[in-house]
């Protein structure tokens, strides 16, 4: 008898259908739905809005990591805290401080580092969103962002924690270290082991 030829040419197929049940077997301890981050802050420099020049990045998106340019207080945008000079100090403003429609919110965590942080806080109370904050060398801010659509459709807000490293009042500029989380809703401010 001869073996039928069929049979023969489904080899190739049959082993690699086994090879990749193997390999998808072992890489079922994955969560699919997890987001791979990094507990390394990254660092950003803002100006600002005191500051006489046009065009300079006064603003912050935490959740997408982004300064942004914003040409008034009062302008509309996607962003989550703008730098301001108020006297003698710099503060972080949230858009509901100048009447702009947004959700984000900010918390002052005071005599933290940035690694003592590793949840935000989950009392509402402790979060202003109509409030100039004044920022402070040793302190650490927590940022609720604005509401934004989620991955899986859902309304999100995301938290982020920053720290000052180079406050210049004089200069007006803040340059700080910043670590957000790219989970929706979640409190947590460090990844996962």
């Amino acid at each position: 008898m001869r073996p039928d030829t069929r049979t023969r040419s489904r080899w190739p197929a049959l082993v690699a259908l086994g090879v990749a049940l193997l390999f998808g077997a072992t890489a079922c301890n994955d969560d699919p739905f997890a987001f791979n981050w990094t507990d390394t802050p990254d660092t950003v420099l803002l100006y600002s809005l005191a500051r006489p020049e046009l065009n300079l990045v006064s603003a912050f998106d935490f959740h997408l990591g982004l300064p942004v340019r914003i040409e008034n207080a009062s302008a509309t945008g996607t962003w989550d805290a703008v730098l301001d000079t108020e006297g003698s100090s710099l503060v972080l403003v949230p858009p509901g401080a100048f009447g702009v429609t947004g959700t984000a919110r900010v918390s002052t965590l005071e005599g933290m580092t940035l690694a003592d942080v590793t949840e935000a806080p989950s009392d509402t109370l402790v979060y202003v969103r109509t409030e100039r904050v004044p920022i402070r060398m040793g302190n650490v801010y927590v940022i609720k962002t604005n509401r934004t659509p989620g991955s899986f459709g859902q309304n999100c807000a995301y938290y982020a924690k920053m720290a000052p490293v180079v406050i210049d009042v004089a200069g007006g500029t803040l340059q700080f270290e910043y670590l957000a989380s790219p989970v929706c809703n979640s409190l947590d401010l460090v990844p996962p082991n």
